[in-house]
């Protein structure tokens, strides 16, 4: 059996994986198990499934313990070792190992998860799994779930599957935190899970995703698809999403034992958390992005030249997108707020997209304010209000007051003075308006 992955829009050679067994050595795992104890039923079920291995291609195993070197009053915190490295064909070698293997001393697995980073091959094209089997709960003083999570975010090796032997019910979130947790609670739970764990990190899993409208009819498409590490915050794999002639979307392959978040990148994202992804299965996800378009609409040529606009979301002082007029942007269903970037600007809350519409927005032709005279001094522009207030909205340059402005059609204040005047009262003052298409003209003390 081979794994392929794409990434980053290539397809990649197959990869090679590689399992380490990181085997529990500590005195504990003397304990009696049914009619055996839990030592010699992880060997010979470990042994089991190491042969069933022989089969795979491109697979190298090794194993690791740890707490079998020192006996338990010398309180190794160190005692661990790497009993067979990685290599194809080391089957025989594993098995013969673990019949050597007697448990003494305590559970350092803090230690043994940094020794095994140094296990994997550096191999930028290998899949690296690691299998812990454990009775117990780290007992020197470290953070197994910190150390599991720094090794994952520097690729070291994917999320561990971590097995626990007679592990209470209270003392699960102390194993679970590292990777994916399994209980056997039995002999007969441990084959399974033992099975079930290189059935989960050797088989294909695939990935399906629904857009789904307001109906809830799986119909969006032509999106793309960012499956992001939630542990490396990286992304893993990025697709354009495609739905067939006959409405069926694409089947992705992807890498079960990495955990994701989904971004769909509509606008707004939406984003899927923590995607629960059943390894060897093919999953569907769902998530519903209807989508209408917002089209800017500029009806004649401007003075302002090419006219942008800031989107929003509904309510919210941050900035989805800029668009120019004359674009059309498809958007989630839902209500927008809009920043015209004319002079002065316009502002459009409430602008509401819905599904499959489209919704147009333009502005009224601007007119042109005329300056003829040519001051050095200090003055502002203000439009007024229908309330009667006046908002600032530009200021004339001092070194030379004459201008041609653009301005939206509506009723303005013109305040200045010279540099060289010598008290406020010599301020001009004027109010005036401005027309659609038209120019007007205002000459400072006239």
């Amino acid at each position: 059996m081979s794994y392929a992955q794409t990434t980053a829009n290539k397809t990649e050679p197959v990869k090679k994986t590689r399992i380490l067994f990181l085997l529990d050595g500590s005195g504990s795992m003397l304990a009696k198990w049914e009619s055996s104890d839990r030592m010699k039923v992880a060997k010979i079920l470990l042994s089991r499934l190491v042969d069933s291995l022989a089969q795979y291609q491109n697979l190298e195993l090794a194993l690791r313990v740890y707490g079998h070197q020192f006996d338990k009053e010398k309180n190794n915190c160190t005692d661990s070792r790497l009993e067979v490295p990685f290599k194809e064909g080391n089957e025989e070698q594993i098995k013969t190992r673990l019949r050597q293997i007697v448990p003494r001393g305590n559970t350092p697995i803090t230690y043994s998860l940094e020794q095994a980073a140094k296990d994997f091959p550096v191999d930028n094209n290998s899949r690296n799994v690691l299998i812990l089997i454990t009775d117990g709960l780290e007992s020197c003083g470290g953070d197994p779930c910190a150390t599991a999570k720094a090794l994952q975010k520097k690729r070291i090796f994917l999320k561990p599957f971590v097995i626990g032997i007679g592990i209470e019910k209270q003392f699960v979130p102390e194993l679970a935190c590292m990777g994916q947790y399994f209980n056997a609670a039995d002999i007969s739970s441990f084959r399974k899970v033992l099975d079930n764990v290189v059935k989960m990190a050797l088989s294909k899993t695939t990935v399906s995703v629904e857009l789904k409208d307001e109906q809830g009819k799986p119909v969006e498409t032509n999106v793309n698809l960012t499956f992001i590490n939630n542990v490396t915050e990286e992304p893993e794999y990025n697709y354009v999403h495609y739905l067939s002639a006959a409405g069926k979307t694409d089947v992705l392959d992807i890498d079960a034992l990495l955990s994701y978040d989904l971004v769909i990148n509509t606008l707004p994202p939406v984003v899927l958390k923590d995607l629960d992804i059943k390894a060897g299965e093919h999953n569907v996800f769902s998530a519903k992005t209807p989508q209408g378009t917002l089209f800017l609409r500029q009806d004649a040529v401007s003075p302002f030249g090419v006219t942008e606009a800031i989107v929003r979301e509904n309510n919210s002082k941050n900035t989805l997108v800029a668009l120019r007029f004359g674009s059309r942007q498809k958007l989630v269903a839902g209500k927008y707020d809009l920043e015209l970037l004319t002079l002065p600007r316009i502002y459009l809350n409430d602008v509401e997209i819905k599904q499959g519409q489209t919704n147009t927005v333009t502005f009224p032709p601007p007119g042109l304010l005329n300056i003829p005279t040519e001051l050095q001094g200090y003055g502002s522009l203000y439009v007024l209000e229908k309330d009667g207030s006046q908002r600032w909205i530009y200021n004339l340059s001092e070194n030379n007051s004459r201008t041609n402005l653009p301005l939206q059609p509506g009723q303005y204040r013109l305040v200045f003075r010279t540099k060289t005047a010598n008290a406020s009262k010599f301020t001009d003052v004027q109010t005036f308006e401005i027309r659609s298409a038209a120019t007007t003209t205002v000459k400072l003390f006239r």
